[in-house]
């Protein structure tokens, strides 16, 4: 049986290097999408068996074009694809119920299993990969019901760090300094009651602040 793909990422190398990738198998990419917004389209429209999604779109933030699929298609399985490692990226993946988390330089082999595992409904996430974001889905000392006493530039600092930004970044994007920013995340941290970056992503997704 072919397992009939939507294929979202912005950059046409990587679309054709995906292609070329799942030559001569029973996946077969039916779609591509260059924007969150015509993924959401296309999903609609074409049904796949499996959306093949990256983290960072010209539009929106896949991660919240996962969201959004999750809202609509519940059932419809959602692999995650990215150039990078990044842990709160992952823990956000997980927490929105993908399929599995695929970096860009995965091989092959990888690839076709992750896709045909998602396609049959398994859970294709490492075991690795949970290891790194247990902590994260535990429950928290501040549930995401619980309204906690953020200030309005902790939150804005919080939805730039869940987003996968390092503090450097946070610091140029919001115009404050480094310093300013490392001051903040610990307040954020002691606030919300978790240990790390990745929980307090996690918290912020269940919170909807991303």
């Amino acid at each position: 049986m072919t397992i009939r793909v939507v294929l979202v990422d912005d950059h046409k190398l990587v679309r054709l290097g995906f292609l070329a990738l799942l030559e001569g198998t029973d996946i077969e990419v039916v779609g591509e999408a260059t924007t969150g917004a015509e993924a959401i389209r296309m999903v609609k429209q074409l049904k796949p068996d499996v959306t093949v999604l990256d983290v960072q779109l010209p539009d929106m933030d896949g991660l919240k074009v996962l969201n959004t699929l999750r809202n609509d298609f519940p059932d419809s399985p959602v692999v995650m694809m990215s150039a990078f490692d990044n842990p709160a990226y992952v823990a956000r993946a997980v927490a929105l119920e993908a399929s599995a988390y695929l970096l860009k330089t995965a091989d092959r082999e990888q690839i076709i299993e992750t896709v045909l595992k998602a396609a049959s409904g398994e859970n294709a996430w490492s075991r690795d990969e949970l290891r790194r974001v247990t902590g994260a889905l535990t429950t928290p000392r501040v549930s995401g019901d619980v309204e906690v006493p953020l200030t309005h530039r902790e939150y804005e600092v919080l939805k730039q760090l869940a987003t996968g930004l390092t503090n450097k970044e946070i610091a140029s994007e919001l115009h404050i300094s480094y310093e300013t920013v490392k001051e903040h995340v610990q307040h954020i941290l002691r606030k919300v009651g978790v240990t790390d970056r990745t929980q307090a992503a996690v918290w912020a997704v269940r919170k909807g602040l991303v």
